[in-house]
């Protein structure tokens, strides 16, 4: 009956609706109780398949040029100079428009994948084996991703700091291929995400942000790679950790 209670928060907790404080009290049972995490993976891997299939219906080029003949202005025959006039205002509308639905789809865009970070992190909490390879030794962690990604970079020496690493798997975020960081802060979990930027649709500014699902996020671009730092720690640790990553990978 313990659980009951908890199952009945499940969706609260994939939606971010959750308390901060209730937010790391649910992220503690689920490490220690198979059923709920079993529940919250098959929750995220819902919301995940859902975004997917959201995706795959876009307005096609034929449909594109139906609503611009239908909203287009008829030219009258009037004075020449109202239907010249009328012209250039639906041409700066329809241009303002199309501006305005793009910069639009970008923050769609964006916060899609800000999402699916958020849904790898939970999943990863949620996982009875979060990492492939064990091991808190950056020399051990790092050669085992050769050969399995695209790309290479290097992990931040941890002796002199709060963090320790956990070790890393292999992940995927629209369809690309990336490294999957795990650290630990204080009994808090926090997941470095790392992919090629080009393989990633949305526009990225270098910044901090919290997002709805409790978790503090910081982003930043090095040599042509996207670094997400994402937990449930204060934002200046996920600062702190992600500074500890630039200064190794300038």
């Amino acid at each position: 009956m313990v659980c009951e209670s908890w199952k009945g928060k499940l969706e609260l907790y994939l939606d971010g609706e959750m308390k901060s404080d209730e937010m790391r009290a649910f992220d503690a049972h689920v490490r220690s109780c198979p059923s709920c995490a079993a529940d919250v993976l098959a929750g995220v891997q819902m919301k995940r398949a859902v975004q997917v299939a959201g995706k795959r219906f876009v307005p096609s080029n034929e449909f594109r040029q139906r609503v611009q003949r239908s909203v287009a202005a008829k030219p009258r025959r009037s004075v020449g100079f109202s239907w010249m006039a009328a012209s250039a205002v639906v041409a700066i509308v329809f241009v303002v428009g199309l501006a305005a639905a793009y910069i639009g789809r970008e923050r769609v865009r964006t916060q899609q994948v800000y999402s699916e970070v958020a849904d790898l992190h939970v999943a990863t909490l949620a996982s009875s084996s979060p990492v492939d390879v064990v091991s808190s030794d950056r020399h051990t962690v790092k050669p085992w991703f050769q050969g399995k990604i695209p790309f290479t970079f290097d992990l931040p020496e941890l002796q002199n700091s709060e963090f320790s690493l956990l070790g890393g798997r292999m992940t995927y975020l629209e369809q690309t291929p990336g490294a999957h960081l795990i650290y630990e802060l204080r009994k808090h979990r926090i997941s470095v995400f790392i992919f090629p930027e080009e393989g990633l649709r949305g526009r990225f500014g270098d910044s901090s942000v919290t997002k709805e699902l409790s978790f503090s996020v910081e982003t930043w671009s090095r040599g042509g790679l996207r670094y997400f730092a994402i937990g449930d720690a204060g934002g200046g640790d996920i600062d702190r950790l992600a500074k500890l990553f630039q200064a190794v990978n300038p």
